[in-house]
């Protein structure tokens, strides 16, 4: 876990693999996004796409659980304050292998709370032939690291 004291700018966090099943984007897409593209493989390539697409939803859920499971995330959670950009230059598709790389952008501790700061974090997550699916820029609230852990 990360405390706000331990983030500086520059700082680069990789998270993933994380493999795309065809039925798993079906599924999301049925319960979320319910539009053919992400639905039916075969209405799918009557469309914009091309064949079946991934919601950029499903696109997101998927980075924040690669983020997750990379545990190298901020302490007490990823809490974000604003998503300030978000884009799916690429769409992400069944077969492809998704990581996501993060940077810290800028670390804001707060002048009005001595327990916490926000941190604005860049994520670009990338399909297995490194092509950009996803950027995310987000504010975070980070906590700092406990006055008894201060040491450490």
């Amino acid at each position: 876990m990360l405390y706000l004291d331990d983030l500086v700018v520059g700082a680069r966090y990789e998270a993933g693999p994380l493999p795309v099943e065809q039925d798993e984007v079906i599924a999301f897409a049925k319960r979320y996004d319910p539009q053919p593209f992400h639905t039916d493989p075969e209405a799918a390539k009557g469309t914009l796409f091309g064949g079946l697409a991934a919601s950029g939803w499903m696109t997101a859920s998927l980075t924040m659980r690669m983020l997750v499971d990379s545990g190298t995330g901020p302490a007490g959670g990823f809490i974000a304050r604003k998503i300030e950009a978000m884009e799916w230059p690429v769409p992400v598709r069944p077969g492809d292998t998704l990581r996501a790389t993060s940077e810290v952008v800028e670390v804001l501790p707060s002048r009005s709370r001595p327990d916490r700061g926000m941190v604005r974090m860049r994520t670009e997550t990338r399909n297995q032939k490194d092509e950009i699916v996803q950027v995310l820029t987000a504010l975070l609230v980070v906590h700092r690291r406990p006055a008894e852990d201060a040491h450490a």
